[in-house]
Formats: structure tokens, C-alpha cells, sequence
């Protein structure tokens, strides 16, 4: 039996931007785990010493281990993987909740990037891009072949510097060509405002480790600002991949006097852990709707999970990404890091909303305002997406969507990115003034959540 230290539990989907927490050990191997495959081995060293012989380069020892290391690890599923120094130190520059780069959540499917949602007040939001996205070409190089690793590291780069994504978005005949400038990226945890007298509109981009006491500080003000209690609040976790599991935990914790909030089960007794409610509730049972969509994801859906188990929230929007999945990150040597996933996460009723997701209460179709024409729920980009991902343990495994195909180019596809951003704009607006509506309806004939 071994014990490795300062494991951190992690809850985003993005390698660029995930935010990590410490906690604890992992350990307690099974017998199987100390036994040692010779015939696989044997093989392993056969292939190692024919690449040395015989491929048309010379490639050195630590390189082929090292990718060896990282074929086995991102066999695994979308969200294991190895981390080789730079990354790890890009990934621990991200729990400061600021760094260079685009502003997009991404993952990789089927050799291209895909975009899981992209970060508030970023030069990628302000580009257009949207949530299901496929990068194909990253300025005049092809996506295809690249590890996640290297296309977050040719996305980064110095501030001020453009680079041209080419995207294949569904419903679009011909890829799009965006533009973007690279800039810092701070992310702001929280947002909040006023909607009127007595409703107050809280938006979390990202869960990060001061998230809780950002959010509380928040509502302090809200309060005061409204001079009396709050009537109701919109939680606006749309396009929300998810980061902190102690950030969520406290998110929930805010609203919820009592109970489970949300536990993971794992192999090993440290992947087991239970999170309950303390009794206290900021709004003192004030109505909440929690916004939602397909790009709310792992913590977001926690939370989502959480309230809605509770029956201390209206869930509304689309249904949810699908993450639930804890990832743990475990340095090794020469400054490295392995990230593996560990155990899934289930909500207090004992849901797994891995590769499923969370279902609204109510569900609002995402529209195209101007031809009121829905989009097709097929097209958006989800857990249950990804290829190789972990099953729901109560359903059959999902399939993977085949990826999408380039074609032809053309500069006007630039206008038809903006007129998406617009559309998603509008959809923003139309959900927000739906939860609104409903807050209303429930203070009127005084129903508790």
C-alpha cells in the first residue's frame, strides 16, 4: 500500500483553463494494481526499441517516454492526461483567474478542438464564438494531429498578437473565418445588478476558490442596495464550464439549510467523499432560478443538481453538459503532473449526471429571435459528445457525434459569426427576462422553494 500527496481535486473541462483545489491522498491500490504485465511489457519494449532502430529520425529516450505516457493517459477518457512542465505551469497560472490567451473553454474530439463555451468579456466572446464550435485551423495550420495540448499553447501567446481560427459551426454551409486578438484574460468570478425593485441578478462565469465569498459579498450588497429584502434572484450559470469542487460546494451551501449537497464515489476510500449543507440560507428561502445551458457544465451542474434535488430553486434553460467526472492532479518528477480521473460526482438524490446532465424544470428552447426558428438540440456540443468519455453507470455508453468536415472559405462567413453572437445575445436577454417573469409569478401567489 502507497499514499501519494497533495492531490487537487478538479471540476473544470478545459486543459487551458481549469483551476485546481488541493485536498488530500489518494491511495489504497487493489492487489491487481501491483501486478506486473511481463507479455505487455514485453511488447511495450519491442515497439520502444523498433522506433529506436528503425523510425526515420533519431528521437530520444525522454521523448518517446513521455509520449508514451500521454498516449496512455489520454486513452483513458477527455480529461486525463499528462501535463508536461510548461503545462502545469500554465494550469497553476489559471487558479490566479487571470492569463493570455483567447478566452475559450475547449476540449478535443476526434482530432479538433471544440469549444465548450466561451469565457465573459473575452476577445473570443466579442469575436462570436459560441459553445460547439470546431476549430479546424488555427491561422494556416490544421488542427488535425495536434494534442489539446499543443493547440491551447498556439491559442495563448503575447497580448496584442491576432490569430485566424477556422471554425466549422453547424447549421453554416461553409467554415468561418475568425478573427481574434490575444489579450490578458482576467476572469471575474461574479457579476451582479439590480433587474428591478426587489429581484436581483447574480451571474458566476467560473467557479475559483474566492467564488463563495465573492458571491456573499454580492448579495450583501444587493440587499443593501435594494433597502429590504430581496423578493427573488436569477443565478446565471450559463456557459459556466465548471473549476473549483469546494467553490460549488459553497455556492450551494449559501441557499441550502440542510442536508447533502453533493458526493463522489471513486476507487480508492479518498475519491469517497460527502458534502453537507451548514444552516444558514443568505435569502432566507427567497425564490431562485438557476439559468442554465448547454455549456454549464461539472460545477455548474453541482450547483444545478444541488438546488434542484432540494427543491430550493427553479432550474431553467437547456439541458446541461454533462461532466460529472472529478479529475486529480499529482505532480510527478522533472516538474511534470499527471491529471486522471478519479471518481464521479453525484447529486444528494443520488443522480450521476455524467454524460446526461442536468434536465430544467423548464425548458426554454434556444431561438433565432428574428424567423423564431429553433435550433436543432443535436447540434450542441456536450459531454456525452466527447469521444471516449466515461458512461453514465446507469445507462448504456453514449456515441460520439462524428466530427465535422471543412469546406470552402470565404470572408463573408464573418458577418454571419457576428449575426450568431447577436443571436445568442438575444437569447441571453429572452431566458433572463423569462426567469424575471417567473420570480414574479412565484412571490405573487407565495410559493417556497
Amino acid at each position: 500500500m502507497s499514499s501519494r500527496h497533495s492531490l487537487s481535486l478538479l471540476l473544470g473541462v478545459s486543459l487551458g483553463f481549469l483551476i485546481a483545489v488541493t485536498h488530500g491522498v489518494l491511495a489504497d491500490k487493489t492487489e491487481n494494481s501491483n501486478t506486473i504485465p511481463i507479455d505487455e511489457l514485453r511488447t511495450f519494449s519491442e515497439v520502444f526499441s523498433q522506433i529506436k532502430q528503425d523510425y526515420v529520425e533519431d528521437v530520444d529516450d525522454k521523448t518517446l517516454i513521455e509520449y508514451a505516457i500521454k498516449g496512455m493517459l489520454s486513452g483513458l477518457d477527455p480529461h486525463s492526461a499528462y501535463l508536461p512542465p510548461d503545462d502545469y505551469k500554465e494550469l497553476q497560472v489559471g487558479t490566479r483567474g487571470e492569463f493570455g490567451g483567447l478566452g475559450i473553454e475547449v476540449n478535443m474530439e476526434d482530432g479538433f478542438v471544440k469549444v465548450v463555451s466561451p469565457i465573459d468579456d473575452t476577445p473570443a466572446q466579442r469575436a462570436g464564438m459560441l459553445a460547439g464550435d470546431l476549430i479546424v485551423r488555427l491561422d494556416k495550420t490544421p488542427v488535425k494531429g495536434m494534442t489539446l495540448n499543443d493547440a491551447v499553447k498556439i491559442m495563448r501567446g503575447k497580448p496584442g498578437e491576432p490569430i485566424l481560427l477556422t471554425v466549422v459551426r453547424e447549421g453554416e454551409d461553409k467554415p468561418l473565418k475568425i478573427k481574434i486578438v490575444r489579450d490578458i484574460i482576467r476572469v471575474k468570478s461574479i457579476k451582479h445588478r439590480m433587474l428591478e425593485k426587489g429581484y436581483a441578478y447574480i451571474r458566476i462565469s467560473q467557479f475559483q476558490s474566492r467564488t463563495t465569498e465573492d458571491l456573499r459579498k454580492a448579495i450583501h450588497k444587493l440587499k443593501a442596495e435594494n433597502k429590504e429584502a430581496l423578493k427573488g434572484l436569477v443565478l446565471d450559470l450559463r456557459n459556466n464550464p465548471g473549476g473549483v469542487l469546494t467553490a460549488a460546494v459553497g455556492v450551494s451551501d449559501t441557499f441550502i439549510k440542510e442536508g447533502l449537497i453533493v458526493y463522489t464515489e471513486g476507487r480508492v476510500a479518498d475519491a469517497r467523499l460527502k458534502y453537507s449543507a451548514k444552516p444558514h440560507d443568505m435569502l432566507t428561502g427567497a425564490p431562485i432560478v438557476v439559468l442554465v445551458n448547454a455549456g454549464s457544465a461539472s460545477a455548474s451542474e453541482i450547483v444545478a443538481g444541488a438546488l434542484q434535488d432540494h427543491k430550493r430553486a427553479v432550474i431553467m434553460g437547456e439541458k446541461t453538459f454533462g461532466k460529472g467526472s472529478v479529475q486529480t492532479i499529482q505532480a510527478v518528477n522533472n516538474d511534470a503532473a499527471v491529471k486522471l480521473t478519479t471518481a464521479r460526482y453525484f447529486t444528494p438524490k443520488g443522480r450521476s449526471i455524467q454524460a446526461e446532465g442536468i434536465v430544467p424544470d423548464i425548458i426554454l428552447d434556444r431561438i433565432k429571435i428574428a424567423s423564431i426558428e429553433k435550433v436543432n438540440k443535436d447540434d450542441l456540443i456536450t459531454e456525452a459528445n466527447l469521444k471516449g468519455h466515461l458512461a453514465n453507470p446507469e445507462d448504456e455508453p453514449s456515441k460520439a457525434d462524428k466530427a465535422g468536415k471543412a469546406g470552402d472559405e470565404s470572408d463573408e462567413e464573418m458577418m454571419k459569426a457576428k449575426d450568431k453572437a447577436k443571436d445568442d445575445k438575444e437569447n441571453f436577454d429572452y431566458a433572463l427576462n423569462e426567469a424575471l417573469n417567473l420570480l414574479k409569478g412565484i412571490s405573487i401567489i407565495g410559493v417556497k422553494h
